[in-house]
């Protein structure tokens, strides 16, 4: 397709957003995604902000890699021209927005006025009546020039219960239903979020009931197409070849899936060829020239991580073989001295960073972060559980851009790069080859 081509397609498009965290956002999400698929439809859903949790439910939901768009992680021209591509090939475009509408900086809001996506609003409506009238207000006109397009109930305790939040509402403010309570169609959780998706055995189950109840008692009408203009693209940019022939192995499995598929795919981009491998599972290696150890739970395998003697050996092989190793998060802790869980059980693991983390009850940071690495500059988030007590001096830190209370430290040692920063490679190709290039 040309690029004018692309530039001229239409699709109809909302943004999902709500009050707060755990209003339901990614339930109505995965429910229209997977309503409009089962009518034929091919539906392409993004996560705004940062997140792995989410984009897995969503991905299911919809049968098509979720990928983030975000003004500040990714920015305002890859986010369009992502948006751009989706409308190319797609009939509906879904958008699950970050926190409450107007929370962070940027916010969904930001997003939705950027690219004028309109807004539907869901709002968790058990215990409240009339107060849900006001409560959409507010979302509604908060900021006057917000694409707005309506409001959506969610956990309902009856029929009766969702006429009466529908009647309260402004003349203003369009009703598109409600969602009842119902434990068949809602999304459990743990520490980090929700449970991934690969561990949950009845999540299609889920899902079609979601959008079963979306069916009969919601309004899934959508809005008209809205135009999605491509961004301006250098002519005859020569594609990047950094990682030819470069082999990294990359940590896939339940103690480790926090990866974006950008990053991935941007690795593919610039040559390498990726082999997933199991630190739970596999004995050994595969054969490759780097590593990459996302985040994930390794707190919650630690029996397994650690009595995989095998697979620690030759990681710490790999590493003093002088090949590179990147390590974001539960990778960083895995390759600590030592992991202590919640409930106070410790295990030996690889060894490579010379530090103690411990599991927290509560959230030890959460922040956007930008860091000025030697290869250069890249962007991600940090979000995690734990505290490392490391004895190395950090190579550098990261900086929060809306305050400068959470500074990751990122270490390193030869060719290893280890933080618990998540870093979104496409902000720096340059950088991102550096760190895996032989």
């Amino acid at each position: 397709m040309t690029e004018s081509a692309l530039a001229d397609r239409q699709c109809p498009a909302l943004l999902i957003a709500a009050p707060a965290s755990g209003q339901g956002k990614t339930t109505i999400t995965a429910a229209l995604a997977r309503l409009h698929s089962r009518q034929g439809k091919r539906v392409r859903v993004f996560k705004c902000g940062p997140d792995f949790l989410d984009p897995m439910i969503l991905q299911r939901a919809s049968g098509r890699p979720v990928y983030q768009i975000d003004l500040w992680m990714i920015g305002e021209q890859e986010s369009r021209r992502l948006l751009s591509a989706a409308a190319a090939e797609c009939d509906l475009i879904l958008i699950e927005g970050v926190m409450g509408l107007y929370d962070g900086t940027p916010s969904a809001a930001d997003l939705a006025r950027c690219f004028g996506v309109p807004v539907l609003a869901i709002i968790d409506g058990s215990g409240m009546a009339q107060t849900f009238g006001a409560m959409a207000h507010g979302l509604a006109s908060y900021q006057p020039d917000l694409p707005f397009a309506g409001v959506l109930a969610n956990k309902v305790g009856s029929v009766r219960h969702g006429e009466i939040l529908r009647d309260c509402l402004p003349d203003s403010c369009t009703w598109f239903g409600a969602l009842p309570r119902s434990e068949a169609i809602g999304l459990p959780s743990r520490h980090l979020g929700l449970v991934q998706a690969d561990e949950l055995a009845d999540l299609d189950a889920r899902l079609d009931a979601a959008a079963d109840a979306l069916l009969a008692s919601a309004d899934t009408q959508l809005p008209a197409a809205m135009h999605f203009a491509a961004p301006a693209v250098a002519a005859d940019e020569p594609a990047q070849t950094d990682l030819q022939d470069v082999r990294i192995g990359v940590a896939r499995d339940s103690a480790f899936a926090f990866i974006y598929q950008a990053n991935l795919d941007l690795l593919a981009d610039l040559g390498a060829e990726l082999v997933f491998f199991s630190p739970l599972r596999d004995k050994q290696l595969p054969a490759v020239d780097s590593l990459y150890l996302p985040g994930g739970y390794p707190e919650l395998h630690l029996a397994e991580l650690a009595g995989n003697h095998a697979m620690q050996v030759a990681i710490r092989d790999h590493h003093a073989a002088g090949k590179p190793i990147h390590a974001e998060c539960g990778g960083m802790l895995y390759l600590c001295e030592s992991l202590t869980d919640a409930a106070g059980l410790r295990a030996e693991l690889v060894g490579l960073l010379p530090g103690q983390a411990t599991m927290q009850k509560r959230l030890t940071a959460l922040a956007l972060q930008e860091v000025a690495l030697p290869e250069g500059t890249l962007r991600g988030h940090t979000f995690h559980h734990s505290l490392l007590e490391c004895e190395l001096q950090p190579l550098v830190r990261g900086e929060c851009p809306n305050y400068k209370r959470t500074a990751e430290a990122v270490w390193r040692i030869g060719r290893l790069t280890a933080s618990y920063i998540h870093l979104y490679f496409p902000g720096n190709r340059q950088a991102a080859a550096a760190l895996f290039r032989p």
